[in-house]
């Protein structure tokens, strides 16, 4: 704002982000589920209590940037996201929840440039911000320590309870089911003749269900929340390439409509470690058809090559 001589407003969201964002980013760790707060931030802070506030400074829209793109199709009369020119700073993943609306009065112009291209350009432009390092850290847990952070609000969740195996065998006992996620190998301190990994985490009993790798694979899964950005509404069976992460591969997978906000979703090959309370964002190419929190999944004991 200094170097072109703008304006710049502070705005106050910390009660917002607060209950948002951070409580929900705790209470899902406590049911046993992992979270992922950029969405839920860029879902109710960026994109709804800040445009809500667009108004108030008589600004037309909200530029953002994310490496992403918004584009209106003619055909469909619909605003598309999709995903940036850069694959592998794509941040399509984290924008889903984005409703046409506000899609109508988004503005995303890093999306159409590489992150070496902007850092040029920024360069070049004489910003201070050209070489500042990227942060991988959740930003209001700034020594990155998750653990600490639960641990002062959900107690709870740091109960010791039982380790077992699907047939329900003690193989040990964990210090707090916030310890882990699906997927997880390290610090379950289990002797065992195979590597394990966890499973599940039942909250309603404080338990973890572990077993070996080729339990994590599932061919499907039910999202829930769903939204839909390039469709109204799907009607029928339709084949897409699906996200379970942001750093995960896209997989070819079907999606049925079961109701208004949940489609089954059916994998081509079982996916590892799908995992209740992250996102899975659903594509057709470089078009993000939209996506939903993955609510529950099944048939752990398919193996890869299924």
């Amino acid at each position: 704002a200094i170097h072109l001589g703008i304006s710049h407003y502070v705005v106050d969201f910390r009660d917002q982000f607060d209950k948002s964002v951070i409580t929900d980013f705790w209470g899902e760790y406590s049911k046993g589920r992992t979270p992922n707060p950029c969405i839920r931030c860029n879902q109710y802070i960026k994109f709804d209590f800040l445009m809500k506030r667009l108004k108030a400074f008589e600004a037309d829209s909200l530029a953002t940037g994310h490496h992403a793109r918004v584009e209106y199709d003619t055909r469909s009369g619909r605003y598309l996201l999709k995903k940036g020119k850069d694959k592998k700073k794509d941040q399509s993943y984290f924008l889903y929840p984005i409703t046409q609306k506000q899609l109508s009065r988004t503005l995303m112009p890093i999306g159409n440039f590489t992150k070496e291209e902007v850092r040029e350009k920024a360069q070049k432009l004489g910003l201070s911000v050209a070489q500042k390092h990227e942060s991988q850290e959740i930003c209001f847990i700034p020594d990155n320590d998750y653990v600490r952070f639960l641990r002062q609000r959900i107690p709870k969740a740091f109960r010791s309870g039982p380790i077992v195996d699907r047939e329900n065998r003690v193989l040990g006992q964990h210090e707090g089911i916030a310890h882990f996620t699906i997927g997880q190998r390290k610090g379950m301190g289990i002797a065992a003749s195979q590597p394990l990994y966890v499973l599940s985490m039942q909250s309603d009993t404080n338990t973890i269900v572990v077993g070996p790798s080729d339990q994590l694979y599932e061919k499907t899964l039910l999202a829930a929340q769903v939204n839909l950005i390039s469709k109204a509404k799907i009607t029928k069976p339709l084949k897409v390439g699906a996200k379970i992460r942001y750093k995960h591969k896209e997989a070819k997978a079907l999606l049925t409509p079961l109701d208004t906000d949940q489609i089954l979703v059916e994998f081509e090959r079982p996916q590892r470690a799908v995992t209740p309370g992250q996102a899975v964002v659903f594509y057709e190419r470089n078009v993000v058809v939209g996506g939903g929190i993955i609510d529950k999944s099944e048939e752990r004991n398919l193996s890869q090559t299924t």
